[in-house]
């Protein structure tokens, strides 16, 4: 089985040294193409056997011998993260129809309370007032007049080691709340229904294992929700009349392509509901009127494979338009308008109200009664602007106003539509943030682009953004091309670093999905740069922060761009004196742990450490396996090796865990949930035993491999804030010691 002791005594000292676990080696063949190899950990897929339990506990137990020096330093880290967070305190209130909706957290609990109080009774009627628009003030510790707590996290949470809410939705009259929960952690989830009015009775039916979210139909006499598969993949809606049991509710979509997973919403304005249904590479949409919840769906354009698209429905000179976002010749997306309904022909053949650009990514269009916002990334950031619809806007005419940008002052900043509930709203909610700058949400004037600072992430302590600062730097990839690193830190730090000194760097990266880590501000992070750390990103190829381009660059067949890119800004921070090998952390999680495992196989020697969080280390053995959840709908992201022999060599190449190597690693932290649906604990488990088996440096005291598993606990890690704040504490002391260690 394992050994499983956390510590043993040496004969010759009395002083107890750790001993790391080690696994058992029970060989199992997996063979395909005529390629054949040898497991010898793939027992522990086995959750409940009480041999992978013993391991995962003796990891645990070793895990916390090695870092039980770290408890000083993690208290200071955690009381630094606390003391910085005004722990009681309210969200902007967000209006939705004649009630203002937010949030309350309080000290010492670990869950929001969930409230809204109406609006003033000579605003409820006129939505066009901008006056009406101004959210009520809101102290911590005040109770507003007329205020409703509709639900109080902490209460529901009581008895569960584990608690996270999927939906939390209110019906479009105000009178019923339909809300679900996850005490698991394996994003299955249980609907409830809640009164919200004493005339009104809630219907005491339950529906369990669905998916995260419900949508309302118009008339509140529905609701509509997913659910998933055997492999965790979302692939039925279901319309469930209320007041009905849920063996009656009817399927109103069923997906059953297996590289295909479906969600349902509404547009904006309310009008139609929407199924989307999507792939890697391809989305269809089907629509229904809203008036007519009980209908049949219909499509608004047959998938085309390659072909992703969305829609958002305009009201433009008095005519129902549907505003499509798409990738037909377009790359980087192009929208055009159509009448509402389905398309016939293609997308080119459809009036563009915003053309391609090649240095432009058009990330979607979103129509409210007086203007439209426009979401697009430029410059490895992500902007919007603005468009006023007045009696000049005509559909189907090139009667259109323009397209205004939003313009900040900061180098590098995030900002974008915040939450804006009503399509009839005067005014545009938007979000603001950087590294240094906490987050902003403002009220913006369209028409005369007055901004109203509604609310700044108030940090405690004294913090002055002034004492740090942001940068963009550019590392050169082997093949030339030009990656960008953001740069964060302190003035202090930037200062030693002008004098020739190196300093500890932690290295952040991702780059698989297209999704784009932009700059974003974080309390618990001062407390590393309050170290003296530099914290880095590497927006590497596979990441959508340079277009779309960017990400298929990244993919399948040309996924080892995303780790040499890596590398490359490794080598860059290294070269430029920012920091040294001894100095330098690297971290990512889920598809940036492959991100992490592959490269400490490519470079290890350029690293102190590396930490890994839920990492996908062994995804050539999971993309083998159809049967696990979400296997196949990764197939156009990684590429399918179960059917294609080029795929699987390829992927050969990179797997963190087959590419294992009797050479000298630097320490690593890897962290994972037993819980966990996405990237299973097994991938973690299994590449931790490989390392401690044939690496050179691993069972060392210097650098040992260690792993940490939750044991209740899904893919985003325990839940509860203070919770949370325990365990980023805990990664940065050992992210601290390890990158000042040399």
């Amino acid at each position: 089985m394992t050994t499983p002791d956390a510590s043993t005594t040496n004969s010759s000292t009395t002083t107890a040294s750790p001993t790391p676990p080690v696994a058992e080696r029970r060989p199992h063949s997996r063979e395909h193409h005529g390629r054949v190899f040898v497991d010898n950990y793939e027992w522990m897929r086995d959750k409940d056997a009480p041999d992978t339990r013993a391991y995962l506990e003796a990891e645990n137990a070793y895990t916390d011998a090695m870092t039980a020096d770290l408890k000083p330093l993690e208290d200071a880290i955690y009381d630094e993260i606390k003391s910085r967070v005004k722990e009681t305190d309210m969200s902007v209130p967000v209006r939705a129809g004649s009630w203002w909706y937010f949030s309350r957290t309080i000290e010492g609990k670990s869950y929001a309370q969930h409230c809204r109080v109406p609006v003033a009774p000579e605003h409820a009627a006129d939505m066009s007032d901008p006056a009406g628009w101004v959210p009520p003030e809101v102290s911590p510790g005040v109770e507003l007049p007329g205020e409703q707590l509709l639900m109080d996290g902490n209460v529901e949470a009581e008895g569960h080691e584990y608690f996270a809410l999927g939906a939390f939705s209110v019906s479009h009259d105000g009178r019923m709340l339909a809300w679900s929960t996850d005490t698991e952690g394996d994003e299955r989830y249980t609907l409830r229904f809640r009164s919200l009015d004493p005339e009104v009775t809630a219907p005491t039916e339950e529906i369990s294992g669905i998916a995260a979210g419900v949508t309302w139909s118009l008339d509140g006499e529905y609701v509509f929700y997913v659910t998933v598969d055997d492999a965790w993949r979302p692939d039925t809606v279901w319309r469930h009349r209320l007041g009905t049991p849920g063996d009656d509710d009817d399927t109103v979509f069923h997906e059953p392509d297996e590289s295909y997973w479906i969600g349902v919403g509404e547009t904006r304005s309310e009008k139609y509901l929407q199924i989307a249904v999507g792939s890697k590479i391809t989305t269809e949409v089907w629509c229904l009127d809203s008036s007519d919840p009980a209908g049949e769906f219909w499509c608004v354009r047959p998938r085309e494979e390659g072909v992703e698209y969305d829609i958002e429905h305009a009201v433009i000179g008095g005519q129902d338009r549907f505003l499509i976002t798409h990738n037909a010749g377009a790359p980087n997306s192009t929208i055009v308008e159509a009448p509402a309904g389905p398309v016939e022909g293609d997308f080119g053949e459809l009036r563009t109200l915003v053309p391609h650009r090649d240095d432009v990514r058009v990330e979607g269009v979103d129509a409210f009664e007086q203007f439209l916002v426009l979401v697009y990334r430029e410059a490895a950031l992500p902007r919007f602007s603005l468009m006023l619809l007045d009696s000049t806007s005509t559909a189907g005419t090139q009667e259109y106003g323009q397209f205004e940008p939003v313009e900040f002052e900061e180098e590098l900043f995030t900002s974008g539509p915040g939450a804006n509930a009503e399509w009839r709203t005067p005014v545009l909610r938007f979000g603001y943030g950087s590294f240094i700058t906490p987050s902003r949400v403002y009220s913006l004037d369209p028409v005369t682009g007055e901004r109203t600072l509604l609310r700044e992430q108030e940090v405690l302590g004294g913090y002055d953004p002034a004492r740090f600062l942001q940068r963009r730097d550019w590392a050169t990839a082997d093949d030339g091309t030009r990656v960008p690193i953001s740069l964060s830190m302190s003035r202090e730090t930037a200062a030693r670093i002008d004098a020739g000194e190196q300093v500890p760097t932690l290295l952040y990266g991702y780059g698989s999905y297209e999704s784009s880590m932009d700059p974003s501000f974080s309390v618990a992070r001062l407390s590393l740069l309050e170290r003296g750390m530099v914290y880095a990103v590497a927006h590497v190829r596979g990441g959508g922060e340079m277009g779309r381009l960017w990400y298929e660059n990244g993919k399948t067949l040309t996924k080892r761009n995303t780790f040499t890119d890596f590398v490359a800004c490794a080598r860059h921070l290294i070269d430029s004196g920012l920091t040294a090998t001894d100095r330098l952390v690297a971290e990512g999680g889920s598809a940036g742990g492959l991100l992490m495992g592959a490269v400490a196989n490519l470079a290890p020697e350029l690293f102190a450490g590396i930490q890994a969080v839920v990492p996908f280390v062994d995804p050539l053995t999971s993309i083998l396996m159809p049967e696990l959840p979400l296997t196949v709908i990764e197939w156009d992201e990684w590429g399918d090796p179960l059917h294609d022999a080029e795929v699987y060599d390829y992927m050969a190449t990179y797997a963190p865990y087959e590419n294992i190597e009797a050479k000298d690693y630097p320490a690593i932290l890897a962290v994972t949930s037993l819980n966990d649906t996405r990237v299973l604990y097994v991938e973690p488990a299994k590449w931790v035993a490989k390392l401690r088996e044939i690496s050179t440096s691993a069972n060392s005291t210097d650098r040992p491999v260690l792993l940490r598993c939750e044991m209740s606990a899904g893919h985003g890690g325990v839940s509860g804030r203070y919770e949370r704040w325990r365990q980023i504490a805990f990664e940065y002391a050992w992210t601290v010691r390890t990158a000042t260690a040399g």
